[in-house]
Formats: C-alpha cells, sequence, structure tokens
C-alpha cells in the first residue's frame, strides 16, 4: 500500500515538473525580468520615502511602492501558477542604483531617484512588458504585461513631468 502511494507521490511531482517546464525560458525570463523590476521599485521607492525632502517625490514614491508592491503580486502570482520560481530580492544591478542613492541626500538624492527610479527604469519597464505582449508564448504572461503597462505608463509620465519641473 505505501509503495502504491509514494509512486503516486512520485507521479503526481513528475507531472508538476513537467508542467514548470511547460513554460518555455522566454516566458520564465519575462516573468523573472518584471519581479525584479517591480522589487526595484518597491525598494527604491521605500528608500526615497525615508531620504526625499520634497512633498512630490515623496508622494510620487509612496506610489511607487503601493503600485509595485500590486504588481510584484500579480507576477508572483502567475509565476505560482505556471510553477516559476522567482528571485526573492533584486539583482545587483538594481542593488548598486540602491546603493548609489542611499549615498545621496536632498537635491542630489532625489534628481537621482526621479532620473534613475523614475524615468530610466520606466523607459526599460515600458519595453519590457510591450516586448512581452508580442514575445510571449504564454496567454497568462501575454496578459500580465498587458495588465501591467498602463501602470507602467502612467509612472513614466508622472516622474517626466517631476523631472521637468525639478530642472
Amino acid at each position: 500500500m505505501n509503495l502504491k502511494i509514494c509512486g503516486a507521490v512520485l507521479a503526481l511531482a513528475a507531472a508538476n515538473a513537467s508542467y514548470a517546464q511547460s513554460l518555455n525560458k522566454g516566458d520564465q525570463q519575462i516573468l523573472n525580468d518584471l519581479a525584479q523590476a517591480n522589487m526595484a521599485e518597491v525598494a527604491t521607492g521605500q528608500l526615497a520615502l525615508q531620504k526625499s525632502q520634497s512633498a512630490d517625490v515623496k508622494k510620487f514614491a509612496q506610489q511607487m511602492v503601493d503600485d509595485h508592491t500590486k504588481g510584484l503580486q500579480a507576477v508572483q502570482d502567475v509565476a505560482k501558477a505556471k510553477n516559476v520560481t522567482l528571485p526573492s530580492e533584486p539583482d545587483a544591478k538594481h542593488k548598486k542604483m540602491a546603493d548609489h542613492l542611499n549615498s545621496l541626500s536632498g537635491a542630489a538624492f532625489d534628481k537621482a531617484y526621479l532620473e534613475n527610479a523614475g524615468v530610466k527604469d520606466h523607459k526599460e519597464a515600458h519595453a519590457k512588458v510591450v516586448g512581452a505582449q508580442k514575445q510571449a508564448t504564454d496567454p497568462q504572461v501575454k496578459a500580465l504585461a498587458a495588465q501591467l503597462q498602463p501602470t507602467i505608463d502612467q509612472h513614466l509620465q508622472t516622474v517626466q513631468g517631476l523631472t521637468s519641473s525639478k530642472q
């Protein structure tokens, strides 16, 4: 009897493993990239809430924390449904940016935060979600990218306005 249960458990595990691999590497990479982008925005947004002296920058940072926490949850939900393991912390590139921002203060911090975590990262995120909608083969991954795009576009528009008003 135990051998039958053990065999059933192994068969189920094998089925889950093959299901996880049914999401191609490109779609897995899209989920990974979207998770990284959201984690980085949450982390730098939290940093900006602590370090910024500007009410406008703090308001934007709070929006980044709130919206990208929701975005990360959406990415995690799709990854979980597809049995894909996502990174649990920002990658080296995003950690380096956070370290750089952490070394700044005052107006220099605000300028660097808006330019890097704001404009630069949101332009990259926009390109990723547009590309994902074209390149993803899994319908849920495509739908996720389409779901995230309006928020990213709105963030980019907001931060471009903030950046021009700070110059």
